[in-house]
């Protein structure tokens, strides 16, 4: 939880920015009608500020997953690697979906590594796109 306030305002250009959706796991708050949060992508713990070219939009799982923490150990290479930026980087560059989508698969090691850490996987959120695409409201047009 941040420490420092964000305006109503900056919280709202930061959501329309993201497309009302977290930047990690492109949950959309349409979809499971809850706000999601305004998270730090380098955390205030670690010296990120509470300007806008910080700010994105996170699903209170993934950011309670990303913590502090802005690296992990990539599954593959054993090297620390930098999570995915949703602001300055390409979901689709890093991130593919599984053929039901289901499974957020990792293309590049900033794909593993923040799918390993912030547990892009976890059974209930695979279990509820499977049952968004069965109706056509998922994957999500990027």
């Amino acid at each position: 939880m941040s420490g420092t306030y964000i305006s109503k305002k900056l919280r709202q250009k930061v959501a329309a920015q993201a497309n009302y959706r977290c930047g990690y796991c492109l949950t959309s708050e349409t979809i499971v009608g809850a706000a999601m949060e305004v998270e730090h992508i380098i955390p205030e713990a670690a010296g990120g500020s509470s300007l806008e070219a910080n700010l994105w939009l996170s699903c209170s799982e993934c950011n309670s997953y990303k913590s502090d923490r802005t690296q992990a150990t990539d599954p593959d290479s054993a090297e620390k690697v930098t999570f995915f930026n949703p602001r300055q980087q390409v979901w689709s560059e890093h991130f593919e979906w599984s053929e039901d989508g289901g499974l957020i698969l990792g293309k590049t090691s900033t794909g593993r590594v923040t799918i390993v850490a912030l547990n892009l996987n976890r059974p209930r959120l695979v279990a509820s796109r499977r049952g968004w695409a069965e109706v056509g409201w998922h994957p999500p047009v990027i």
